[in-house]
């Protein structure tokens, strides 16, 4: 399940500019003329402009940043643009650079000849002595003679980094491996071999942390990847620390859109992989989202959306061929009346034409309960209804078809909510919130959906539609005041609200929310079959 500590980050505020323009009037710049004061806000109107036109005109750098004053000086109005270039944003050959500015994770460059050490978890850069920027030779630590050949190397610079993206957990950073990044100077002119060379960039990352949870497999690290790796254009080799034959083969339809070359097991391959340049760490946005405006290009969730389903489509249209082929062997048989024939395919395109409600069953916590009820329920309304219950063995692509085809998605707070990154945006998602979880329910999964383009209905259960209405008093603030139960810790609200709370739902009550979700997806069914009806 999502580990709710969750890092307070302090919002980057503008420093409000009144109180320095009120005492700039006070020292003699209150007896302003008609005409400047005109001049002056025709200007800042015109320059206004300029900002929101400018960059369909202009290309910056997307992670260029800047900052405009305004202000009189001698009767006249002035204007001052600061460009502010961001860390490690220009490097030459032989260096490290580390942004460690984030409180999510760490990042650092290394630009020139990039070698690895996998038995020292060592990452090696030298500066280049040769014309094609690569050293003669360079023995490894554990290769004989190791003493003498690192007393004719000066280290530069040292860096340590742990490559995952939940930084402010100790906890969970204790369980992720320590890459050394050391940069030297090679006095010597030896040959140098490289057990493999590459000619593009590599990107450096672990998969340790939470791996294994599905909400932390993207928000930590596919998400994270995207970001950080998409402007190469697959024109990168990621090598993973922690390397997980399982998690390579979850997720290689979308590792293959990322990448050309096949990811390297940097604790299992002992080989020397050299490289021309190397990012070591991954940079993250916010809860399973993309920002656009640090992205080159203004790429967004909806572009990584539609890198999901580039991913996932040609597998799903191999498993609708088989079903075909399996239809098809089976009607082989005798034949049956097409009374009965055109009676399926009347139920078919019935079928086909009711708005798809698909349900993400649990087991165990935070489990619907009535959850058979449900079902019916929704098919009175008028859905479609197919219940998903995967397990950790269950095919990405099979869920992504299901999901990707739906359009009302309805589910219980918890790490399988994930998947409404399978939705299509423009969809619905109802998320049933349990008692206690309306803080974690609305960061990490509401607010996501709406970036992608979901249109979010949050459904919070009263205390009677839980189980722990059965097991506390009616007046214990695990029913009533959640807020004074969360101050216990983290691991005290997990163990009431997330491991032993189950729920039933008041079908009346969220009878309501499917109506609302039903008459939603019909009027989008009917704009789109009929565009000209409005």
């Amino acid at each position: 399940m999502v580990n709710h500590l969750r890092y307070s980050p302090l919002k980057k505020g503008v420093e409000n500019a009144t109180e320095d323009e009120e005492s700039q009037n006070s020292l003699g710049f209150n007896k302003i003329t008609t005409r400047p004061r005109f001049l002056y806000l025709l200007f800042l109107c015109l320059f206004s402009c300029s900002l929101l036109l400018g960059p369909h005109f202009f290309c910056f750098p997307h992670n260029f940043s800047f900052l405009y004053s305004f202000g009189y000086e001698n009767g006249r109005l002035s204007a001052e643009m600061e460009v502010n270039t961001p860390i490690c944003s220009s490097m030459s050959n032989g260096t490290i650079c580390c942004d460690r500015s984030s409180i999510r994770s760490d990042i650092c460059m290394m630009k020139g000849d990039v070698r690895t050490h996998s038995l020292s978890s060592t990452i090696y850069l030298y500066t280049s002595r040769s014309s094609t920027g690569l050293m003669d030779y360079v023995p490894g630590p554990n290769e004989e003679g190791e003493d003498e050949e690192e007393n004719t190397e000066e280290e530069i610079q040292h860096e340590n980094i742990k490559p995952y993206t939940r930084k402010w957990e100790k906890n969970t950073m204790d369980s992720v491996g320590k890459l050394h990044l050391i940069s030297k100077r090679k006095n010597t002119g030896t040959r140098h071999q490289c057990d493999v060379k590459h000619d593009v960039p590599a990107i450096f990352f672990s998969t340790s942390g939470y791996t294994g949870n599905i909400y932390h497999e993207f928000n930590d690290g596919i998400l994270p990847l995207y970001i950080t790796s998409q402007h190469f254009n697959k024109r990168v080799v990621f090598v993973i620390s922690e390397y997980h034959k399982w998690w390579n083969s979850k997720y290689g339809d979308i590792l293959s859109l990322l990448s050309d070359y096949p990811p390297v097991d940097f604790s299992g391959d002992n080989r020397t992989h050299c490289f021309p340049e190397a990012i070591v760490g991954l940079r993250i946005h916010d809860e399973l989202t993309v920002d656009p405006s640090l992205m080159e290009g203004g790429k967004s969730i909806k572009d990584f959306h539609d890198l999901l389903d580039r991913a996932y489509w040609p597998r799903i249209n191999g498993l609708i061929k088989d079903e075909e082929r399996k239809a098809t062997q089976s009607s082989k048989g005798p034949s049956r009346r097409s009374s009965e024939n055109e009676a399926k395919g009347e139920q078919k395109l019935e079928l086909i034409k009711k708005p798809k409600l698909a349900i993400l069953s649990r087991k165990g916590s935070r489990a619907i309960t009535n959850e058979d009820l449900l079902v019916k329920m929704a098919e009175e309304v008028g859905f479609e209804v197919e219940v998903l219950r995967p397990d950790r063995r269950t095919e990405l692509a099979k869920i992504y078809r299901v999901l990707n085809s739906s359009d009302v998605f309805v589910g219980v707070h918890g790490a399988g909510m994930t998947h409404l990154l399978f939705v299509r945006p423009g969809k619905v998602f109802i998320q049933i919130i349990p008692l206690g979880t309306e803080w974690a329910a609305e960061t990490y999964y509401a607010e996501p959906a709406v970036k992608l383009g979901l249109k979010y209905i949050g459904y919070k259960i009263l205390p009677r539609e839980s189980s722990l209405y059965d097991e506390y008093k009616k007046d214990d603030p695990v029913l009533n005041d959640p807020d004074s139960v969360h101050k216990k810790g983290w691991e005290f609200t997990k163990k009431t609200y997330l491991d032993h709370q189950n729920v039933r739902l008041n079908l009346e009550r969220f009878r309501k929310r499917l109506v609302r979700a039903y008459n939603y997806s019909i009027a989008k069914k009917n704009r789109r079959d009929n565009p000209q009806s409005e």
